[in-house]
């Protein structure tokens, strides 16, 4: 199987299955061509893609009642499902890329069906199913900004995961509390894993950006407004998570110095990766 058929296949299957069903061992990624890109992924009727202002999510406060706390899982599990889709866009996109960027973007993709996978087996064990509530496309209303490898990572990498690092501490710590073991260790677990995502974005815009160019001056250029680095770490912030991924100090500073944004699209909402 070629890499290519497999990110088109996750992009328009309308199958959530299909579009979790782990990459083949071998895929063969040799002379990858030129696609058309959809802009939207295909998707069940329950989970098309709604107004961010009609998927509205509790804030991490309801992580004490557990009808707002499922809630809450069904938002991250459509953050991840995102992911998904937007990797394989990326492999589609960016044909002429590296090939161990393109590896590490399979990597990610891989990491990323398994988050879902997971969140759905928590709502089920909740009583609850995927498409029970509407869901947004935050991460997909950004793509058509996403022009280079670049720019792809900054975003995905660097602002939406690396934000995570905060959330996923921050909700996990909320749901010890109000005794919920399984969903805490769920989110360390994607916690530990986003660490290693930020890493790729981190390495990818040093290999990528202007010799002379800082890192942070790169990473602020890269990204099309309204997206910004305020929105790049959580209400708490925590540099560790950063420092694992290789960040430099400076870099962590200027971004701790920004202050959060409190914003999933522009309203204060639920935690995981922004709406």
């Amino acid at each position: 199987m070629k890499l290519r058929d497999f990110a088109l296949r996750i992009l328009l299957s309308e199958s959530i299955d299909e579009k979790l069903a782990a990459p083949p061992a071998r895929l063969a990624d040799s002379d990858p061509e030129p696609a058309r890109l959809p802009m939207a992924p295909a998707r069940p009727r329950e989970l098309q893609i709604a107004r961010i202002q009609d998927a509205k999510v509790p804030a991490r406060e309801g992580m004490a009642d557990p009808a707002q706390r499922a809630r809450i899982l069904h938002a991250f599990a459509n953050h991840e499902l995102q992911a998904v889709e937007l990797g394989a866009w990326a492999l589609l996109a960016y044909p002429s890329a590296p090939s161990a960027f393109r590896r590490g973007l399979l990597c990610i993709l891989r990491d990323e069906q398994e988050h879902t996978r997971m969140y759905l087996a928590r709502l089920a064990a909740m009583g609850r199913r995927f498409g029970e509530w509407p869901v947004s496309g935050y991460f997909w209303n950004k793509a058509r900004h996403f022009t280079t490898p670049l720019q792809f990572v900054c975003a995905m990498s660097l602002t939406f995961e690396n934000a995570n690092l905060d959330h996923t501490r921050a909700y996990a710590r909320s749901a010890r509390a109000a005794g919920d073991a399984a969903t805490a260790a769920l989110l360390e677990r994607v916690h530990t894993d986003e660490v290693g995502h930020v890493r790729f974005g981190w390495r990818w815009l040093r290999r990528l950006k202007e010799p002379a160019e800082s890192m942070w001056d790169a990473y602020t250029r890269a990204l099309a407004p309204p997206l910004e680095p305020r929105r790049a770490r959580g209400e708490e912030f925590h540099a560790g998570g950063r420092a694992a991924a290789g960040l430099d100090a400076e870099f962590i500073e200027r971004l701790r110095s920004l202050g959060p944004s409190h914003a999933f699209g522009g309203k204060r909402r639920a935690g995981g990766k922004r709406t």
